[in-house]
């Protein structure tokens, strides 16, 4: 398998995006000068810790292919790193995976409390969507308005908020392959789908041009979901940044565990090959695309 400084070809468009949304964040969470001040400091506290801001790229790698102007390309991203932030604010309280590591830096419930923390994710979350439906975004309400309605099917009780509700349960449930399949579908899976169709949507991509790129958002979805797996089995805490073997601790089955750490790493790289061979048809408009499903099962975190 290929490490992650092989693939040069996402080190410049990763970095100036990560650039691009945090001053994108920076303008839409502003400090205000009352009480609910610390509100928005955890709300910027969580949004604006670094990250890999692999969602927000694959829209504007997405958008690129159908000619969507990067201004609103990068508005759709911000508006699923808000939510994915959210995500992982609820995902780590102690009802839920309780983390205490998130980054490299304490989690939000810990540098903060659970109730900031609970509101800085409700607030992410309703960002998320009032970005999306402003004008700034797109000049057509219909396609703010399939955005929208796509994102909340992706993030609700069919999409990412029932693949947690299956994974708090995986412990419990003795999931086989196919069981943690679909977990990993709705988890992961879900939210990376809007990502990749949101730039076709933004574009008037054509219905096979769209199937195209599912297929490509499934296959990426899975091959970064069992390398989050091979990580948390045997990667380095220190470069991760949170705390890892936490499934096995727990007694939950997950790739590697049902695969075994050799036939899930094979499995991933055939997944991010597949990935790539449904670009096929977009030639080298789609290489950072291509470069993303390469480093998802190649990073070191």
């Amino acid at each position: 398998m290929a490490t992650a400084h092989q693939i040069p070809a996402l080190d410049v468009p990763m970095k100036r995006v990560a650039a691009e949304i945090d001053r994108l964040l920076d303008q839409l969470i502003p400090l205000p000068d009352d009480s609910s001040r610390r509100l928005y400091e955890a709300m910027r506290y969580a949004a604006m810790s670094g990250g890999k801001r692999m969602r927000p790229l694959l829209v504007i790698a997405s958008g690129g292919l159908f000619g969507v102007p990067v201004e609103q390309a990068l508005r759709a991203g911000a508006a699923v790193e808000c939510l994915h932030v959210q995500s992982l604010i609820h995902d780590d309280l102690p009802c839920m995976d309780d983390d205490d590591l998130r980054r490299g830096r304490p989690t939000l419930h810990c540098a903060y409390d659970e109730a900031t923390a609970v509101l800085a994710g409700d607030a992410l979350l309703a960002l998320a969507f009032e970005i999306l439906a402003a004008p700034e975004t797109h000049p057509s309400p219909a396609v703010r308005a399939e955005l929208t309605l796509d994102l909340a099917r992706a993030a609700g009780a069919a999409g990412m908020a029932g693949g947690q509700m299956l994974d708090l349960c995986a412990s419990e449930a003795a999931l086989d392959l196919d069981g943690v399949t679909r977990l990993q579908r709705l988890k992961t899976g879900a939210l990376i789908g809007w990502c990749v169709e949101a730039g076709a949507v933004m574009g008037g991509a054509s219905a096979e041009e769209r199937t195209h790129l599912r297929g490509y958002a499934q296959c990426l979805g899975l091959a970064f979901q069992i390398a989050d797996d091979l990580l948390d089995a045997g990667g380095d805490e220190a470069v991760v940044g949170k705390r890892l073997g936490k499934d096995e601790a727990a007694g939950k089955r997950s790739f590697v565990t049902l695969l075994g750490v050799e036939r899930a790493r094979r499995q991933a790289d055939l997944l991010a090959e597949q990935a790539v061979e449904h670009l096929h048809p977009f030639g080298d408009r789609a290489a950072i695309l291509a470069a993303v499903a390469r480093f998802a099962v190649a990073r070191d975190h």
